[in-house]
């Protein structure tokens, strides 16, 4: 799966860290979007049964489908958008608890802590190019999580608790914020002892890492 445009970078504010009031006239949700309130439907959708695959904060053919088969099962017209009737009924309650945004903060900030916010972002954004391809998961918590790919994860630190910045950092990444230009990979060159992650062909430097494709 190649990477896949993202819109919607103007909403990265829209939401507080976990739970918040969604607004159903602000919505209006449709394929091939890429953003936050992506993320929270797909949750959403999952946690009532009909979104059977992991977070991607893309809208994609599944999302749609899903979305479809919950509008028909309620009486809403299928078409596979996301406006107010159908948020409304998705999610009566008004508040959302974004388990791939919590995620995404925790590992920005268990591995780019100390990096500059834009180097921040870049990390969330190496998550996200992952989700996208073919080499790696399709799901956020996924890659996140997959065996040996993320020191912070292997050593504890991912057990950490995020401050805000790793949360708006988080959330311009998932708006489409992308400081690496597609990169899959990072390393700090002062300590990193890979000969395979060095060898890499560079793509930027963003204070102590170093992204690669």
């Amino acid at each position: 799966m190649k990477k896949l445009p993202a819109l919607l970078i103007s909403c990265a504010c829209l939401f507080g860290t976990a739970t918040v009031a969604t607004p159903a006239h602000a919505l209006m949700l449709t394929q091939g979007m890429q953003n936050e309130q992506v993320s929270q439907v797909q949750e959403q959708l999952a946690s009532r049964g009909y979104f059977h695959v992991g977070v991607t904060g893309y809208y994609g053919q599944i999302t749609s489908k899903a979305v479809k088969n919950f509008q028909r099962d309620h009486g809403l017209t299928a078409d596979g958008v996301i406006g107010p009737a159908t948020m409304k009924r998705l999610n009566p309650s008004g508040k959302v608890n974004n388990h791939s945004l919590n995620m995404l903060a925790k590992i920005i900030y268990a591995e780019a802590r100390g990096e500059s916010f834009r180097g921040q972002v870049a990390v969330g954004a190496v998550v996200l190019n992952r989700v996208q391809s073919n080499q790696f998961p399709n799901s956020i918590s996924a890659v996140i999580l997959q065996p040996g790919q993320f020191t912070a994860v292997q050593d504890g630190q991912y057990g950490m608790r995020p401050n805000q910045r790793a949360y708006d950092a988080a959330r311009q990444a998932l708006n489409g914020v992308d400081p690496t230009n597609g990169s899959l990979y990072y390393y700090n060159p002062k300590i990193a002892t890979s000969s395979w992650s060095i060898a890499r062909p560079k793509v930027i430097s963003l204070g102590q890492h170093t992204f690669t494709n």
